[in-house]
């Protein structure tokens, strides 16, 4: 690495310049690394765009612009994507997962021009960790494809009417945390829980080690009674946009066969992005192989070791 870099990286914030080439110092080096042979010979368009200046800015900001963690963490998600193949799940293959409503992408943006995913986890209607995986894997990259592109980031809206102590699940929350901090880097914009209620509080501090420090600042509790409430967010969102169980004025319910065709709708232009010409199409039938080739067991894969191992690894 060049001496510079090193000491721009230790003293400060590194100059435009020196950003520049540390983001073609990543490049440089993942292209040597024969674990990602495959992804580059068999998917080079998805490989061209994990190796895009600003993907590699998003992994390099993760982790506070130093090379040697940003390639480790890119080469895990290269690899990560060759075997989950999170491109070829469609609305086909997570449509009983979403049928309640409990994630989805909303009709507004914010005043910021991001994409707002809505999350009621009262909702939940699986036990399936693998199934709710698979389903929060195909809301991230659709959520992705819709985002302007001036903008790299999301918005999450959590409403937390109605949830009980039986919707809180440790595991389910540590895989949802390994998936958005190692494969969607510097994605998450603002995450606002919603009325969360009190007994929410102590089950937080218990998954918030899970988190890193950058992702754990970017969580706002946000509660209707407080004053303070409607200032955040009406600096956020349009009111009369924004859903009225999030304190806006529209009455509009989530309705799943609009939604469905919307979803379908997304696939065929993310397709199109993709460029599936190198890889087999996808067999649209849940039931039928590509259960096997595309959905790899998440709850085995992102097991207690691999998550100890994230944990390890120093953000500062």
């Amino acid at each position: 690495m060049n001496p510079e870099l090193k000491k721009s990286n230790s003293n400060g914030p590194l100059s435009t310049e020196d950003q520049q080439k540390t983001i073609n110092e990543v490049r440089e080096t993942i292209k040597k690394h024969k674990s990602v042979d495959k992804i580059k010979e068999t998917r080079p368009n998805e490989f061209s765009r994990y190796c895009s200046d600003a993907s590699i800015s998003r992994y390099l900001r993760a982790r506070n612009w130093n090379v040697k963690k940003a390639v480790k963490m890119l080469e895990a998600s290269l690899i990560w994507r060759m075997n989950y193949k999170p491109e070829e799940i469609l609305w086909e293959h997570v449509a009983d997962e979403a049928e309640t409503g409990k994630i989805y992408r909303s009709s507004y943006k914010d005043k910021n021009g991001r994409v707002v995913l809505v999350m009621r986890p009262r909702f939940q209607n699986s036990t399936s960790i693998r199934g709710q995986v698979k389903y929060l894997v195909y809301c991230m990259e659709n959520a992705i494809l819709n985002l302007p592109s001036d903008q790299e980031q999301m918005i999450w809206l959590i409403d937390f009417h109605g949830f009980s102590l039986s919707n809180i699940s440790i595991k389910s929350t540590k895989e949802t945390a390994y998936i958005l901090q190692e494969q969607y880097p510097e994605r998450l914009g603002l995450a606002i829980m919603y009325n969360p209620p009190k007994f929410f509080e102590p089950f937080y501090k218990l998954v918030k080690p899970f988190l890193e420090p950058k992702t754990a600042n970017k969580v706002k509790f946000v509660y209707s009674n407080d004053l303070n409430t409607k200032t955040i967010m009406e600096s956020l969102f349009c009111m009369d946009e924004l859903e009225s169980a999030f304190g806006g004025k529209d009455e509009e319910s989530f309705d799943i066969k609009k939604y469905g065709e919307k979803m379908k709708e997304d696939d065929a232009k993310r397709i199109v992005l993709h460029d599936r010409e190198s890889v087999s199409y996808p067999n649209p039938n849940p039931n039928s192989e590509i259960e096997e080739t595309t959905d790899t067991d998440s709850a085995s894969r992102v097991d207690e070791e691999i998550l100890t191992e994230a944990r390890k690894i120093d953000v500062g």
